[in-house]
């Protein structure tokens, strides 16, 4: 395989006012750069890749990831986040639980901390926005 692990993040851009955010509005193409530099610094560049995806619809939750084969989806990622992935989930193999999306149709209700688990939004109304000002 030629990659261990793919890092997709997503760059998608939409107006301003959609009342949806994008990603990209929340410095995901950023991420992108940083997440490249960092899995370099750390001769990893080779085995880990880190590409900018379209829409993942997660926008809710953005900026947005998800870390194949793993299906681990993360929402909400700031710059000083890039590390704490690294480390933990793609060296270390444990994700980062604070960041996965706490939601079902992203993250396994079993696989999130008990405090969330009876929290779930279902339904679309019911997500955060995290592109909201």
């Amino acid at each position: 395989m030629r990659y261990s692990k793919h890092i997709f993040i997503c760059t998608n851009e939409r107006a301003p006012d959609h009342p949806r955010g994008s990603c990209k509005n929340c410095g995901s193409e950023g991420l992108r750069a940083q997440f490249k530099q960092a899995l370099k610094e750390r001769r990893l560049h080779g085995t880990m890749r880190a590409n900018s995806a379209g829409c993942l619809d997660a926008c809710e939750y953005g900026a947005a990831m998800v870390v194949y084969p793993d299906n681990v989806w993360y929402g909400g990622v700031t710059l000083g986040d890039i590390d704490e992935i690294i480390e933990s989930h793609l060296i270390g193999g444990q994700p980062v639980q604070r960041l996965r999306i706490p939601n079902k149709r992203y993250t396994p209700e079993s696989e999130l901390p008990a405090e969330l688990q009876t929290e779930l939004p279902l339904e679309a109304e019911q997500l955060p926005n995290n592109n909201q000002p």
